[in-house]
């Protein structure tokens, strides 16, 4: 506080203010005998800009608290308690000088320096009632400030977290099919291989990034397909019907695989009952809509917390103000997820 730009015009105005406070309310009673104006003035001015500059040194000054360190005191006090003893050195100087100015007898010199010390106290007062406000305010801002960092930093990690749990089993299932194919058809494991690496190419590439260009994930979802229907064969089905600008909008990382993991993970599929997967837009083209039949798994042990669909909605709730809608009835479970547009992409990845 003491180190504010500026701070000679706040001195000023202090010892204004304090000139008149005393012609006001006590006459020229900062001295027991008459004075000048001009004098009073020059006094109450020297005091103020003394006590002020005194606490500036003391507060720069870390030598000061040293003897103090082991007592954990706040530094607040020990500030106050050196200012209050330059405060009686200000009041003594500035009464021995003003009585040698005027040759006044030194048989006041007491009483006139009992009235510069209560002067000088109350500005020191003021001054250090004023400090201790605003450095209790920019501790609670920096607190504050530094709460809203680890909360973005824990958010962050969590963020991270999410993302990174794409589901092991795909991988495992993956090379099982693999092993299968080396030994029946090459052609189809060298294609196979193909498009498996494009499919972890992408999920390191955007690793680190919490939008992605909407185009670009729906080419690593044709990747992803393929491996499926290599998986599945005719017992799974997909229906993708795309329109508009698809390269001006954005979506979370692997949003849509997490989303036909979650279909394959807790539904049917056999010949019987091939699972149809539809991925299509919404009409304002604000959404892009999955959708995929429903015939629950009868395996009682299955995991039904529906992890995926949390994971994506922890997901957009801290990156976009958007969140994703779920409609589901007998024959069919929807999700709508929003996409994003380019100012959004910019704000979220900077």
């Amino acid at each position: 506080m003491f180190n504010i730009s500026n701070r000679y015009l706040y001195i000023l105005l202090l010892a204004t203010y304090s000139f008149f406070n005393i012609l006001l309310i006590d006459g020229d009673r900062l001295f027991v005998f008459e004075i000048n104006m001009a004098y009073l003035f020059l006094t109450i001015f020297a005091n103020v800009i003394l006590v002020w500059e005194a606490n500036r040194l003391i507060q720069v000054a870390d030598i000061l608290r040293k003897p103090f360190n082991r007592l954990n005191i706040n530094h607040l006090i020990i500030n106050f308690i050196y200012s209050f003893i330059c405060c009686l050195l200000i009041s003594l100087i500035s009464v021995f000088i003003i009585f040698e100015i005027l040759s006044h007898p030194f048989q006041n010199f007491y009483v006139n320096f009992k009235l510069a010390v209560g002067f000088t106290f109350r500005i020191n007062l003021f001054l250090n009632c004023v400090n201790a406000i605003v450095f209790y305010v920019n501790r609670y801002s920096a607190t504050k400030v530094e709460a809203l960092r680890f909360q973005k930093q824990y958010a962050e990690a969590k963020f991270d977290a999410l993302k990174n749990q794409v589901n092991p089993h795909f991988l495992f299932n993956s090379f099982n099919v693999l092993s299968t194919l080396v030994y029946k058809d090459q052609d189809n494991a060298i294609e196979f291989i193909n498009q498996m690496s494009k499919v972890y190419r992408y999920v390191l590439k955007h690793q680190d990034e919490k939008l992605v260009n909407l185009r670009e994930e729906l080419d690593f979802i044709d990747a992803y397909i393929y491996l499926l229907k290599i998986r599945f064969q005719e017992k799974i089905d997909f229906d993708i019907q795309l329109s508009g600008d698809l390269e001006s909008h954005f979506i979370a990382p692997v949003t849509l695989q997490i989303l036909l993991e979650n279909a394959i993970k807790h539904n049917e599929i056999s010949k019987s009952n091939p699972l149809l997967i539809k991925i299509y837009n919404s009409i304002d083209n604000n959404y892009i809509i999955i959708g995929n039949s429903v015939k629950p798994k009868s395996d009682k042990y299955i995991d039904s917390t529906f992890v995926g669909l949390k994971n994506i909605k922890a997901r957009y709730q801290f990156i976009s103000n958007k969140s994703i809608e779920i409609n589901f009835n007998e024959r069919e479970f929807i999700v709508k997820i929003p996409l994003l547009q380019m100012l959004e992409h910019e704000s979220i990845n900077s």
